[in-house]
């Protein structure tokens, strides 16, 4: 049994479900440009409907600080959604109030409305009372759906799963399930990926992965603050020489936990930062004063893979280099067609998430081939460095 409601413990069929998706998605000239987070939501909109319940979709879009907002509306989101569940969608023009009881009122069995942005009303962020008693009045039981959206605690995400008996959808299942497979109760040896830009924006995570995990690779501009931390030059490198202090106390603190931190051996320069610059391999004991970092050599890729192998259990958030300007993208390639492998032939149980993770992957061909791969960035980040997340603790049993 899960520790948490799901679909299974509830019967839908006459009810009014308020589903919590997120279709914040991205759009260009007015339609949607990545149907992914419209495609996470069919399994449950679908298993709802055809149990005979009434499906009453709830999400925010963009940032409209509680004002109507135009370009915000979620009616343009419409046409997408009407095209990847094969069926007509009604509606309403406000997502509480009248407009949306008439909506409401008027669908049948295995019916679907959208209800308009809740960010339209302050009372969504303030997460106030008589916004989810406005939101409640429109459903008999609520499904949350959006683990991207979890780590708020808003009227429509947090708020209303104390009015309403509440419950995870498929999509917030699946997610829960594989972060609590990778991280809570893993297989061991576990590896966790952590790369990206900065040191500073993710100390939590790694303070809280070290006690968690086997191995911890760092990679990207972060690797660079820790080899500057211990004594190395990096060049022109990207790199957070101010943090060296945290970084020394984040490799003690590892070793004490027995946890091996995995730095780079070599890395790919260049003198510039441009797809295609002119670049070499040096070992990271001789990078140049007019060098940049921009991906990990291949003896680098090597040992990651070498460990990967004997690892059951991957956690992934985050780059080796600069993917997005080839050939800076190989680290992150390479080791990313590794854990693919790994995973098809059922020795790697593989989880990733976050925004430049994701595009990597994807970039790499093999997101498909991955046990489980996040669309949630600040979430998935959230729950990685230990924090309890207010739209899951609500549907806890």
């Amino acid at each position: 049994m899960t520790a948490f409601r799901t679909l299974d413990d509830v019967d839908v069929k006459g009810k009014r479900v308020l589903l919590r998706v997120d279709l914040n998605v991205p759009m260009e000239d007015g339609r949607v440009a990545d149907a992914t987070r419209i495609e996470r939501a069919l399994p449950t909109i679908d298993e709802i409907t055809k149990k005979g319940g009434r499906v009453i979709l709830l999400s925010h879009f963009g940032r409209p600080k509680g004002q109507r907002v135009e370009e915000d509306s979620l009616r343009q989101v419409l046409p997408a959604l009407e095209h990847a569940l094969k069926r007509k969608i009604a509606f309403a023009d406000d997502c509480v109030g009248e407009k949306a009881a008439r909506v409401v009122n008027a669908l049948k069995d295995g019916d679907v409305a959208l209800l308009e942005n809740t960010r339209f009303h302050k009372g969504e962020e303030k997460n106030a009372d008589d916004f989810i008693a406005a939101l409640a009045a429109n459903g008999d039981i609520f499904v949350s759906d959006a683990f991207s959206a979890a780590h708020r605690a808003h009227a429509s995400t947090e708020g209303i799963a104390h009015k309403l008996p509440a419950f995870a959808g498929r999509a917030m299942q699946a997610e829960l399930e594989a972060l609590e497979s990778a991280l809570a109760h893993p297989q061991r040896p576990v590896m966790a990926i952590v790369g990206g830009a900065k040191v500073s924006t993710k100390l939590e995570l790694l303070g809280n992965l070290v006690a968690k995990v086997d191995y911890l690779v760092i990679g990207g501009g972060m690797a660079n603050t820790f080899l500057a931390a211990q004594g190395k030059a990096v060049g022109k490198s990207l790199c957070e020489h101010d943090l060296a202090g945290a970084a020394q106390e984040i490799l003690a603190k590892a070793e004490k936990a027995g946890c091996e931190i995995v730095l780079p051996i070599d890395a790919t320069v260049a003198q510039k930062f441009e797809a295609h610059a002119p670049s070499h391999i040096v070992s990271v004991d001789h990078v140049g004063e007019s060098d940049m970092i921009l991906d990990v050599g291949p003896k680098s890729i090597a040992h990651v893979e070498a460990l990967l192998a004997k690892c059951k259990t991957l956690v992934w958030n985050g780059p080796f280099g600069a993917f997005e300007l080839p050939p800076f993208d190989e680290g992150t390639n390479a080791v990313a067609q590794t854990a693919a492998r790994l995973t098809v032939e059922g020795k790697l149980l593989s989880v990733a998430g976050g925004g430049d993770t994701v595009s990597a992957l994807n970039q790499a061909h093999v997101a498909q081939e991955f046990s489980y791969v996040s669309t949630a960035g600040g979430a998935f980040l959230e729950w990685l460095e230990g924090k309890i997340l207010p739209g899951v603790a609500a549907l806890m049993r």
